[in-house]
C-alpha cells in the first residue's frame, strides 16, 4: 500500500535516543499516511531491539549511512522518502510542509533549514552559514532532513554506498539531472553533541576541510580515514 511519506532513520548504537526520536514523529499528528523505518547498522540490532512502538518497521543492515538508507528505501512504501538522523528533530507540521512542497510536480527533493540545540552564539553563526551555503550551492547536508520523491531517487540510482559524503554526492547528482531542490525555512533541531564532543572550532573547521577536499576530488575512502584519524 502506498503511503505519503516514509521516514527512514539509519542508526548505530542509538538505544538511548531512538524511542524519543520515534515519539516526536508520531506526535506530529499527521492525518495522512506515514511510516517509520529504522535501519540498524549493528548486526546484533542493539538499537532496534529497544524500540517500543509496534508500528515501526525494524531492519538490520550492513553499517554505513548510504547502505542503511538504501536498505530502508528498498522496502519503503512512501511516495516521498524522508531521511532523518536519530538526533535531528523535525519542526511542527513538518509532514504537512513536505507534502505542500512535493505537490509541485517540478520539485524533486528538499531539506529544512538548520537549528543546533546549543546556547553558544557560535552555533547561530553555523546555522546561518549552513542556510546560506545550502541555498547558494543547492546542496543540503544529511542533518537538514533530506526528502526526495521515491521515483526520482530510484531513477538517480539511490545513495552511493560510500563511507562519507553520501548526502553531498546525492545532491550533486540531483543538480546534474536538473532536479529541483526546495528548502523549507522552518528549521529542524539537531543535537550539538558532535560539536561538544569534538570541540566546536575543531569540528567546524574539519567539516569545511573535508568538504573542500571532496570537491577537489579526494576519494570518500581517503576522506573517511582522515575523518576517523582526526575525530576526538
Amino acid at each position: 500500500m502506498k503511503v505519503d511519506i516514509s521516514v527512514i532513520i539509519p542508526v548505530l548504537n542509538e538505544a538511548a535516543r531512538i524511542n524519543g526520536a520515534i515519539e516526536t514523529l508520531f506526535a506530529q499528528g499527521y492525518p495522512g499516511t506515514m511510516e517509520v523505518i529504522v535501519v540498524d547498522g549493528q548486526k546484533e540490532g542493539s538499537t532496534i531491539n529497544c524500540i517500543q512502538n509496534p508500528k515501526v518497521v525494524k531492519i538490520i543492515s550492513a553499517p554505513g549511512r548510504g547502505v542503511q538508507m538504501n536498505r530502508g528505501a528498498d522496502i519503503a512504501s512512501g511516495e516521498t522518502l524522508l531521511f532523518l538522523h536519530c538526533d535531528t528533530q523535525l519542526p511542527e507540521n513538518a509532514f504537512h510542509r513536505i507534502q505542500a512542497v512535493m505537490k509541485g510536480k517540478r520539485v524533486n527533493a528538499g531539506a529544512f533549514d538548520l537549528f543546533i540545540d546549543g546556547k553558544s552564539f557560535a552555533y547561530r553563526i553555523i546555522e546561518k552559514t549552513a542556510s546560506l551555503r545550502s541555498r547558494i550551492t543547492r546542496i543540503p547536508y544529511g542533518d537538514q532532513a533530506i526528502f526526495i520523491r521515491k521515483s526520482f531517487f530510484l531513477r538517480l540510482g539511490r545513495y552511493s554506498e560510500i563511507p562519507i559524503m553520501e548526502d553531498v554526492d546525492l545532491m550533486r547528482r540531483i543538480k546534474r539531472a536538473k532536479g529541483c531542490i526546495c528548502f523549507i525555512d522552518k528549521p529542524v533541531k539537531t543535537s550539538s553533541r558532535r560539536w561538544q564532543k569534538e570541540g566546536l572550532l575543531k569540528c567546524t573547521l574539519r567539516n569545511w576541510l573535508l568538504m573542500t577536499l571532496y570537491l577537489c576530488g579526494m576519494s570518500p575512502e581517503k576522506l573517511a580515514r582522515f575523518y576517523k584519524h582526526n575525530a576526538a
